[in-house]
C-alpha cells in the first residue's frame, strides 16, 4: 500500500508541475492574442467607417475568436491555480469536492482545444488516470461538470450572425457611427451552421471543416477582398464596387 501511495503522491506532484507551467506559458500566449484582438478591432471600425459592413461582420469573427480565447484562459488560470492549490486532495479522488472536480474537468476540456498549452495535455492524462475512465471522457466531451461557460468560449460557433452584429454594433458606437441592420440580408447557412451547435457534438475535424467550407463561400462571394494590413504597417484599402444595403450614419 505504501509503494500505490507514494506513486500517487509522485503523479499529484507532476500535474502540480505541469499546471504551474501552463500558468508561466499563459502569460505569453495572452499577448499575441491581445494584438490581434486591438487589430481586428480597428480593422472593423475602419471597414464600418467606409460602408463595408459584409467585411465588417466578416472581421467580427476574429474579435469573438481572440476575445473568447481570452476569456477561456482566464477560466483555465483559475482551474489552474485552484489545483495547485488543493493538490494534496488529489491524492484522494473520489473525495474531492465539486470545486475540485470542476476545475479538473475543465483542465481536461480545454486540454484538447488549447494548442498554446500542451502542459494540459499531459496533466489530462495524470487526472484520468486519477478519476477514472468514465469521468475522463465525460470531461472530454465538455458534458457533464464541465463549466459551460469554458465549453463555449472554446467550441462555440463565432459565426454566429447576432453575436457577429452585436460585436460590429458596439466597435460602431466606440467611434460614434450608428449601424443598422434592418435593411441588411441576413446569411441562411446551410445546416444550421449559423446556429451555436451542442458543444458535445463539436470536435476538431468538424470545426476544420467548417472552417474550409466557409473559406470557400468567402472566397466566391469577395472578389476583392480588402487587405487591412500590409507589412509595413500601413493601411492598403481595395473597396468593392457595390452598394451596401445597411445604413451607417456618423454621429454629430
Amino acid at each position: 500500500m505504501g509503494f500505490i501511495h507514494r506513486r500517487t503522491s509522485k503523479q499529484t506532484s507532476k500535474a502540480k508541475t505541469l499546471l504551474e507551467l501552463a500558468l508561466s506559458r499563459l502569460a505569453n500566449a495572452r499577448r499575441p492574442r491581445l494584438a490581434r484582438k486591438s487589430i481586428s478591432r480597428s480593422d472593423v471600425s475602419q471597414l464600418v467607417a467606409l460602408g463595408h459592413l459584409d467585411r465588417a461582420l466578416h472581421r467580427a469573427e476574429q474579435v469573438i475568436e481572440e476575445d473568447n480565447m481570452l476569456e477561456a484562459f482566464n477560466i483555465i488560470d483559475l482551474y489552474c491555480n485552484r489545483l495547485i492549490e488543493h493538490a494534496k486532495q488529489l491524492d484522494k479522488p473520489n473525495e474531492c469536492g465539486e470545486d475540485i472536480r470542476e476545475a479538473a474537468a475543465g483542465i481536461m476540456f480545454a486540454a484538447g482545444w488549447c494548442g498554446d498549452l500542451p502542459e494540459l495535455l499531459f496533466a489530462r492524462t495524470i487526472l484520468a488516470n486519477k478519476f477514472g475512465g468514465d469521468f475522463a471522457t465525460i470531461a472530454k466531451e465538455g458534458t457533464g461538470i464541465v463549466n459551460p461557460m469554458l465549453v463555449w468560449k472554446l467550441s462555440g460557433n463565432k459565426r454566429n450572425m447576432e453575436l457577429k452584429k452585436k460585436v460590429v454594433k458596439e466597435i460602431a458606437a466606440e467611434n460614434n457611427i450608428q449601424v443598422d441592420f434592418s435593411e441588411f440580408p441576413e446569411v441562411v447557412e446551410q445546416n444550421g451552421r449559423d446556429n451555436a451547435p451542442h458543444h458535445h457534438e463539436l470536435n476538431h475535424e468538424t470545426i476544420y471543416q467548417i472552417d474550409m467550407d466557409e473559406s470557400s463561400e468567402s472566397d466566391s462571394d469577395h472578389s476583392s477582398p480588402c487587405d487591412i494590413s500590409t507589412s509595413d504597417g500601413s493601411n492598403k484599402w481595395q473597396p468593392e464596387q457595390k452598394k451596401v444595403t445597411a445604413s451607417v450614419r456618423t454621429r454629430r
